[in-house]
């Protein structure tokens, strides 16, 4: 399994003649929640954050209960949540919808870390397994060409280094694994017949690392 030389490692995931284990990933934003919980997260702790913030405001000014009573006991308090809900929800199916509901991603691992990288929507994943499987197979010039061209129109790029990674979190529900360091959140994801080798490759390379199972 660690020859040099490019091989199958498991059924979606290829060792490269450059050392670094590559696969790609179709993930159903319909059917796989994981980026909209992400996103809701985010709003929810913006939300709270704006609430802590206007109550020490209100702290300060020493009219505590008037705000309770003014504010957190009114309807709005609870109308303007659900408001962002339905805008955040609907954005992120009109998002979906323009990707085709498929969110396609090329995934690099080595040692050091690991590259979560967009591929652009006009890419089909029959097309970027192709060429993976070729890049795999001690690929010609032309090939190892092609693939740094995939690779240099990758839409958007997430880097986690596993030496500052401080939490991994094991998703596998949602054939997801969670590396959260000081200033970034990545997410890989990995087919069920895969998840294991991805698990196992991640959180034994992330010794600072707390796991959460």
């Amino acid at each position: 399994m660690d020859k040099i030389s490019g091989e199958k490692v498991t059924k979606n995931i290829y060792k490269c003649p450059d050392r670094k284990y590559r696969w790609i990933y179709e993930l159903n934003m319909l059917k796989n929640p994981m980026i909209a919980l992400t996103i809701l997260k985010v709003l929810g702790i913006v939300f709270i954050a704006i609430t802590i913030f206007e109550l020490l405001i209100e702290v300060f000014d020493g009219d505590v209960s008037g705000w309770i009573k003014d504010f957190l006991l009114t309807p709005q308090f609870f109308i303007l949540p659900g408001i962002l809900l339905g805008l955040t929800l609907l954005g992120y199916f009109i998002t979906a919808a323009v990707y085709g509901f498929k969110y396609i991603v090329l995934f690099e691992m080595n040692e050091e870390g690991i590259a979560h990288k967009q591929l652009p929507r006009q890419f089909k994943k029959a097309e970027a397994l192709g060429w993976l499987a070729a890049m795999a197979g001690a690929a010609a010039g032309n090939m190892i060409a092609m693939g740094s061209g995939i690779m240099a129109t990758s839409k958007d790029m997430s880097l986690s280094n596993f030496g500052l990674v401080k939490k991994v979190r094991k998703r596998k529900n949602f054939n997801a694994i969670e590396l959260f360091e000081p200033m970034e959140h990545n997410q890989i994801y990995a087919e069920s017949e895969d998840f294991d080798f991805v698990w196992d490759y991640i959180s034994s390379r992330c010794k600072k690392a707390e796991i959460k199972y």
